[in-house]
């Protein structure tokens, strides 16, 4: 067998030495958990951002794609609610597409500073164009000018047409606020499983599941059991 290139043996050894949790992790009990999904998210978010957690809003965003293979990429998380998770992009974008074909996804959210993943799954709803437009005049005037641009995941031919249009954009969304943008489209994933994972420096990781079970759920759960899983 020949020995790695230089590069490689360097990269490895790069990757080897990164640490994982280089902090204090915090207690999770499972047995305190709520009945259903929604608040502990609400919790362990407010507590992301109260450790520092840089951008705990973004997560990435599993969909099926045209081949039938996952695809993924990091949006922004626009809201969590009674209705569940709530994203947003054009309907004419990859994803987009993909979502109209079949409208199912995974959402999976990382927050390395107390050592948590959540790990959501479900099908996939459009919200009316009203609200739609309501989300997104609600963000900032860079959000507009960029939904005004549009065409994302066309082939682009060149930066400097991307720059025409995006100064155009930001002079409309400046000059009107609340523009429409016909193909933006706010998406809400109803959860079918949430799972909260939290790290621990021993490995001993806790894993709880969330799953929807009309049947089996207690009053107070609404239809959700609760199970934990092996790390």
């Amino acid at each position: 067998m020949t020995s790695p290139a230089p590069q490689q043996e360097t990269f490895r050894t790069l990757l080897r030495s990164q640490k994982v949790w280089d902090t204090e992790l915090p207690a999770f009990d499972p047995a305190h958990a709520p009945a259903g999904p929604l608040p502990l998210f609400h919790a362990w978010f407010a507590e992301a951002v109260g450790a520092g957690q840089p951008e705990p809003h973004t997560m990435q965003l599993a969909t099926v794609a045209e081949d039938g293979g996952p695809d993924v990429r990091t949006v922004m998380l626009h809201d969590a609610d009674e209705r569940g998770w709530h994203f947003a992009t054009h309907a004419s974008s990859r994803k987009g597409r993909q979502l109209a074909a079949r409208p199912e996804a995974a959402l999976h959210f990382y927050w390395a500073a107390q050592g948590r993943q959540i790990r959501v799954r479900g099908r996939v709803t459009t919200a009316p164009h009203a609200e739609s437009l309501a989300d997104l005049h609600a963000r900032s005037t860079g959000a507009l000018a960029a939904a005004l641009v549009g065409r994302q995941s066309e082939i682009l031919p060149s930066y400097e047409e991307l720059e025409r249009s995006t100064d155009a954009a930001w002079e409309r969304a400046q000059a009107e606020p609340d523009a429409d943008a016909p193909t933006w489209t706010l998406y809400v994933l109803d959860p079918e499983e949430a799972e909260f994972f939290q790290g621990d420096a021993r490995r001993r990781h806790l894993r709880l599941r969330y799953r929807r079970d009309e049947d089996r759920g207690d009053e107070e759960g609404a239809g959700w059991v609760k199970e934990l899983l092996w790390p």
